[in-house]
């Protein structure tokens, strides 16, 4: 019996626990995955806790993604990019630290979306530890240019210093929600057709509608929003309503992200399509 965990605040409505415990079934792995809380300030505690108890690792939800990365002996170049750790694995080296959110985010988009990244240009709506998880992966995809939009520019451009210290192909800049506005009005039009717009935000979750012009969304193929729910988010209502061509949740995002924490502790790819489907039902029928 291998012992996994998710550590959040908060925590109780993570749905880890039953995406791992599917995957186990797919290989005849006994596993048991718990839902960990931590207050702020004590993630370092829990984590220990957990593996002096005999844990063999955990994923790491918000608001712990920096603290899991600062913690960590070793990272991979995906973690290095965000600056943020959602998968930890316990070994004899010490903590060593991947970021799977991009991973997850890559799959989706072009295995169940049957996207080809390769030459897109995204733009992505959001400047935090979403969008820092997500950017180093889609270039590696392929996607050859990459636009974060942020209500606070400065910390848009920030990112994109941090990130373009890192090797990387393909272009990625920053702008604010009033130059997409500016660009609407003439200037630089030819800038207004990106492939895809994903939110990162959190806004959606409280009724609120991103100020990307129309005119963004009718030349986009897909409006993808990395929160999930029963019904279209307001971003994804905010698409379709202007001629946007496909649009989606992040569920998929979420079960992708899960099957790459599971290989990095188990050596085995588990098959996501089952997984969403079912969890897709569980959701939809709430």
């Amino acid at each position: 019996m291998k012992y996994f965990a998710v550590i959040g605040h908060p925590v109780a409505h993570s749905r880890s626990p039953i995406i791992h415990q599917a995957f186990a079934k797919q290989f005849g792995h006994e596993i048991t995955y718990a839902r960990l809380h931590a207050a702020p300030g004590g993630f370092a505690d829990v984590l220990a806790a957990f593996q002096a108890a005999g844990g063999h690792g955990v994923n790491v939800t918000l608001p712990f993604k920096l603290d899991a990365y600062a913690i960590c002996s070793e990272v991979s170049d995906r973690a290095k990019s965000a600056a943020a750790v959602n998968t930890i694995a316990f070994s004899k080296r010490g903590l060593i630290g991947d970021n799977t959110d991009g991973l997850g985010l890559v799959d989706d988009l072009s295995g169940r979306l049957g996207l080809k990244l390769e030459g897109l240009s995204v733009l992505i709506c959001g400047a935090g530890g979403a969008t820092r998880g997500v950017i180093a992966p889609l270039f590696e995809a392929g996607c050859r240019h990459i636009r974060v939009v942020n209500r606070d520019v400065q910390k848009a451009k920030q990112l994109c210093i941090d990130i373009n210290n890192v090797p990387h192909h393909g272009a990625l800049d920053a702008c604010s929600y009033s130059d997409l506005q500016t660009l609407k009005s003439g200037r630089g039009f030819d800038v207004l057709g990106f492939d895809v717009l994903i939110n990162a935000t959190s806004a959606g979750l409280a009724g609120q509608r991103l100020d990307v012009p129309d005119v963004m969304f009718a030349k986009s193929r897909l409006a993808y929003d990395m929160v999930y729910a029963a019904k279209p988010t307001v971003f994804m209502e905010q698409a379709m309503q202007a001629g946007c061509a496909d649009s989606s949740d992040g569920l998929g995002m979420l079960v992708g992200q899960a099957a790459h924490a599971y290989a990095l502790w188990h050596g085995v790819m588990p098959q996501t399509a089952p997984v969403y489907k079912d969890l897709r039902a569980a959701i939809d029928g709430q």
